[in-house]
């Protein structure tokens, strides 16, 4: 792909960058695909201002060309996923678990709110971006075909009229509709929405006491700030647990290497989350994972803690490499 410096590129694209990446992660459910994704549209863009002239609406050109894309991307590909999508029974917390790892393009990836947020949109607009990049929601969305995932997102989430879809789509109203009624009915089976609660004073409250009794490594304090029946997936193993006396006897065996810990707290998929930051051999920290937060009735239910084992998700998605302080 042609590598376009942000200087080169006309202001007006630019201005677009930020939910155009968001629609692509939606689409691709990876944050550095969408990265890829946006980079060839203002390439592709930018290559053909000269001949737009207006014809259309310059935010609908954008969205056309990174449909194409996107679509182009996932031709032939299978779809991301969570290890809970993949394996039907938790697995035992005990060393063995991490055995079976899978590639990072296996999975769906976490993006952070302020990748695909926008700081200018009002309160009820940037609570339906951050209700469209839940974990729940962006896993559900990669079981669609390509087409009705992209009709999806251009009706419900960004509330484009049909007819638009369809001119973008260079079909039929009725076919729009259509595959809006079909990406429906297959979200609603394979359970595209989720009960995680909005981000608030008693959700910033529990998030200060977890990562407290994170960094302190209190175990017992941690697992009391969970459901009963909590549950954790982390990426790229395909092991996940269930209940919190699992994911304690897990924290104190294999993942005891985290004791003495740092850690960023930070907001990512709409829920709040913090980078971890976990002793390295011979001192100081080293970059270890994102860990993302849904919370229900006050209290955590389930951690999608993404490992950096390849020391390549902290640098992508912009997060320091060092802890604060």
């Amino acid at each position: 792909m042609t590598t376009v410096l942000t200087d080169e590129l006309d202001p007006r694209l630019l201005e677009h960058r930020r939910e155009l990446t968001g629609y692509c992660y939606r689409m691709l459910g990876s944050a550095f695909d969408a990265d890829d994704a946006v980079q060839e549209t203002m390439v592709r863009a930018w290559r053909g201002l000269a001949d737009f002239e207006g014809r259309s609406a310059l935010r609908s050109w954008l969205y056309r060309i990174a449909t194409n894309v996107c679509l182009d991307h996932l031709s032939g590909r299978q779809r991301r996923a969570l290890p809970m999508d993949l394996t039907g029974s938790p697995w035992q917390p005990v060393e063995a678990s991490l055995a079976v790892r899978r590639p990072g393009t296996a999975w769906v990836e976490p993006v952070l709110d302020r990748q695909v947020v926008a700081e200018d949109a009002d309160p009820a607009e940037q609570a339906v971006q951050r209700e469209s990049i839940r974990l729940a929601f962006v896993s559900a969305l990669q079981h669609l075909p390509p087409r009705q995932r992209a009709v999806l997102l251009l009706r419900e989430v960004l509330r484009w009229r049909a007819d638009e879809v369809a001119q973008l789509l260079d079909t039929t109203v009725a076919s729009v509709n259509s595959a809006l009624q079909r990406a429906r009915a297959t979200m609603a089976e394979v359970g595209g929405e989720d009960e995680t609660e909005p981000l608030d004073d008693v959700q910033r409250a529990l998030l200060e006491r977890y990562v407290d009794a994170f960094e302190r490594y209190d175990i017992e304090a941690l697992v009391g700030l969970l459901h009963e029946d909590a549950t954790q997936h982390m990426p790229p193993f395909v092991m996940w647990l269930r209940g919190r006396a699992d994911i304690g006897t897990w924290m104190l065996g294999p993942g005891a290497n985290c004791r003495g810990s740092r850690v960023l707290p930070t907001l990512a998929n709409g829920a709040p989350a913090f980078a971890q930051y976990r002793p390295r051999a011979g001192g100081g920290h080293e970059p270890w994972a994102l860990h993302v937060l849904e919370v229900r009735a006050g209290r955590v239910a389930h951690i999608s803690s993404f490992l950096d084992l390849d020391n390549d998700l902290f640098r992508r998605l912009g997060l320091p490499v060092e802890p604060p302080g």
